[in-house]
């Protein structure tokens, strides 16, 4: 029998039983008393990890974002973050909502240089300009198709920041797989920023939280504005525990879902040629092969939409893929038509090398997928439509994934 892989977003992962065990067997107290033992483990496991004095649990990586806009900024303000960014894209508009700041985007492909940031910069010596208060980083950036940020950049914008009086941020939800694909320690991601957030509920397989790291006093502030949105919990050690076991039992295995999506990328590329689905070679002028490679898959996949012959050649190209991986193509009933059905007759079986269920950030949202630009081996998390619905089937009996993932149809970004 076999089961599907849900490879829309790595946000649809199950808890192992290994994790619900652990969840079970929590000690917990009354969080909002600062009296839960595992959430108090957590946030000194996390703020150690990363390199500050203190970290905040809090329920979703969108309220870490939120908390953190608020606590760096004031009403009126202006943020500078890259193009596309997860806070100005996929938050309904809570930035304005929350903190009453606008966001600046700049830059392309998730990234900005420091010289972007100065030319954002509003002066203040203005009166009419809004102040430019924070600059923000997504480190994996989600829509740019996972790409993980160069640290020498990073380093670059946050010193500027500096010259030009600005708090920094990072949105690190998927900082673990920036780690484990460019081999820079969490700590040295983190430390440029004055405030960090990192996710437990997507690569790592948690059912929930999310965490913001900084200096105490910053820290404490953003506790009042997550009590003030209706954050704090009571016995939050469930949730904690579920996050302790994942760094434990499941970070270190992130590299496997780079390498599986690595070898999914190379073999539809493999194909793209022959299902005439070519790309303009300026398109790819100034990227890294591995940016080059899977930009070609995206587009592929991408085009694999539009004509009927397309969708031929990439079924075609899945069947390669699968022998590839050790495994049999076979149509599955999938939702909704046209590209519903296509969905469907990409299905297969695997039951060679495995194609992890927990972190799944490096295959999801196959249809339309974007650019990673650096070693990571990893294919995006980029934005759902509603027709990408790209699964795999699993033998449960060979799949070594910690996790097992949601039924077709299921999840969110």
């Amino acid at each position: 029998m076999t089961e599907a892989i849900d490879l829309r977003s790595d946000t649809v992962t199950r808890p192992t039983d290994a994790m619900r065990a652990a969840m079970a067997a929590a000690p917990v107290g009354d969080d909002q008393y600062g009296e839960d033992p595992s959430t108090n483990r957590l946030q000194a496991r996390v703020a150690e990890l990363l390199g500050k004095e203190a970290a905040l649990w809090l329920p979703t990586g969108t309220m870490a974002n939120q908390v953190a806009l608020r606590t760096l900024t004031r009403p009126g303000d202006e943020v500078v973050a890259s193009r596309e960014s997860h806070a100005a894209w996929h938050e309904l508009g809570g930035a304005a909502a929350n903190a009453g700041v606008q966001i600046h985007e700049i830059g392309q492909g998730g990234l900005f240089t420091a010289d972007d940031l100065r030319q954002a910069t509003k002066p203040r010596s203005f009166a009419i300009f809004p102040t430019t208060t924070l600059v923000e980083v997504e480190n994996t950036h989600n829509r740019a198709g996972g790409v993980v940020v160069p640290q020498a950049l990073v380093v670059d914008i946050c010193g500027a920041a500096r010259e030009l009086g600005l708090a920094s941020f990072l949105d690190g939800a998927r900082l673990w797989n920036a780690s484990a694909a460019s081999g820079v320690a969490l700590h040295k991601l983190a430390e440029p920023f004055d405030v960090v957030a990192v996710a437990f509920s997507k690569g790592l397989g948690a059912p929930g939280g999310s965490m913001l790291a900084g200096r105490k006093d910053t820290i404490a502030v953003a506790d009042r504005h997550r009590r003030r949105m209706g954050g704090a919990m009571r016995q939050n050690g469930i949730f904690s525990a579920a996050a302790l076991h994942a760094l434990d039992h499941h970070l270190a295995r992130l590299p496997e879902d780079h390498a599986n999506a690595r070898a999914l990328a190379e073999q539809l590329l493999a194909h793209a040629p022959a299902a005439g689905l070519g790309h303009r070679a300026d398109q790819h002028r100034g990227l890294s092969p591995a940016a080059a490679t899977a930009h070609r898959c995206a587009h592929t996949l991408r085009a694999s939409t539009r004509t009927r012959r397309a969708r031929h050649r990439l079924r075609s190209a899945h069947g390669a893929c699968c022998d590839a991986l050790g495994c049999e193509p076979r149509a599955v009933p999938a939702r909704g038509g046209g590209a519903g059905r296509l969905a469907g007759e990409l299905t297969a079986p695997v039951s060679g090398p495995r194609l992890q269920g927990r972190g799944v950030n490096s295959l999801s949202n196959l249809p339309i997928l974007k650019v990673p630009l650096t070693r990571t081996a990893s294919l995006p998390s980029a934005v759902m439509r509603p027709w990408a619905k790209t699964m795999v089937s699993v033998e449960r009996s060979t799949c070594a994934s910690p996790c097992t993932q949601a039924p077709s149809g299921a999840g969110a970004m």
